[in-house]
């Protein structure tokens, strides 16, 4: 018998003048995906995203200052991994015929080089005067002389590469918002456009994850002087996102993401303010179990339920309802269908519409 899952979702621009990330060029698209996915520690998605950045034309001196310099941000042991996944991926693509453009190295530092001296003058450059840290002279002694003093001395990657590097990968730690805010004034400061910024949440989006781009959207908020409602996200490596269920988007007001799992069950990931049409089960019941997120369910008549993760709605046969995402949340529910009878089908009627969806409360 034929099962037809319904469901529904709508993309909502979370940012202020939002562009498209194509105006990044693609080697610094490059650069971004694979800071966010080091920070993050997703290696099955960063060896991806490093194959696509080296055929996009960074260079593999490029990628490996990139993933070395990551270390004074998110610690050497996801550094180390991150340089580990490069060198297995460079090795398939060898293996494969495929031969990267090498870069050029930094050049050595001049005899008698004063790594404390240069790097006091470059982090007073990118952070709009001299910086100290009286609480913690050994910090400000490491940020000075190692960060900012040998690495940023490298010259194989510019100082708004390495800030555009940084900003990504803060993007994915929680928790740092005041330093993620700190460095995207100064990736301003050494040269990386506004226009660049403002459409890396959407880059970071597709290539990472919802929750590192509403980070972001945060922190450009504040550093912009905008607006900016907070959106909640959900972990994708719980529950998976899916794919695009495209093959229904006529009855839905926006997208909605499938991930088929076992026994006839699925999970559907709904985007903020994602609802589908007033539909009927007829001869049959779906079952509804929130994962993660919020979202809402409402039968005919009757007033709108809110899901949060462990709510179960078994909806009767015959009855008039939708769901969908709430306004400022992702939204995942299980469903399947139970108590199938011979002729089992689906009604898909009126959309939601937004006065309808606007009005909840």
């Amino acid at each position: 018998m034929k099962r037809i899952l319904c469901f529904a979702l709508t993309l909502i621009p979370l940012i202020m003048n939002a562009q498209p990330y194509n105006i990044i060029s693609p080697r610094r698209q490059g650069l971004a995906a694979i800071a966010a996915l080091e920070a993050k520690g997703d290696l099955p998605a960063l060896e991806k995203a490093l194959s696509a950045a080296l055929d996009n034309g960074l260079t593999v001196s490029e990628a490996k200052e990139a993933l070395s310099q990551l270390y004074a941000y998110t610690g050497f042991p996801r550094s180390l991994n991150a340089l580990s996944t490069l060198q297995r991926v460079l090795a398939q693509r060898e293996s494969a015929g495929i031969h990267d453009a090498p870069g050029r190295d930094a050049d050595p530092m001049p005899a008698g080089y004063d790594a404390l001296k240069q790097g006091a003058e470059v982090q007073a450059s990118l952070f709009g005067g001299p910086v100290r840290n009286e609480f913690s002279p050994a910090a400000d002694y490491y940020l000075k002389a190692h960060l900012f003093g040998d690495i940023f001395a490298r010259n194989n990657l510019a100082h708004a590469d390495r800030e555009f590097v940084t900003v990504s990968a803060i993007s994915a730690l929680p928790g740092c918002e005041p330093q993620l805010v700190a460095h995207l004034s100064a990736a301003r400061t050494v040269g990386v456009t506004d226009a660049e910024l403002r459409a890396l949440p959407s880059l970071l989006e597709e290539k990472v994850g919802p929750a590192e781009a509403e980070r972001l959207r945060g922190a450009l908020a504040t550093v912009f002087g905008g607006s900016h409602d907070a959106v909640q996200t959900v972990d994708f490596s719980v529950w998976p996102k899916g794919e695009p269920n495209s093959a229904y988007a006529q009855y839905f007001t926006g997208n909605s993401y499938l991930a088929p799992m076992e026994g006839g069950i699925a999970n559907v990931t709904f985007e903020p303010g994602c609802r589908n049409n007033w539909h009927i089960h007829h001869k049959q019941v779906q079952v509804l179990i929130c994962v993660a997120g919020r979202g809402w369910y409402q039968e005919w008549g009757k007033a709108p339920v809110p899901m949060t993760p462990g709510t179960i709605i078994a909806i009767p046969a015959e009855v008039k309802h939708w769901h969908g995402a709430a306004k400022d949340s992702w939204f995942q529910h299980l469903t399947c269908h139970v108590d199938v009878q011979e002729g089992a089908s689906h009604e898909w009627l009126e959309p939601v519409t937004d006065a309808w969806y606007d009005a909840l409360q």
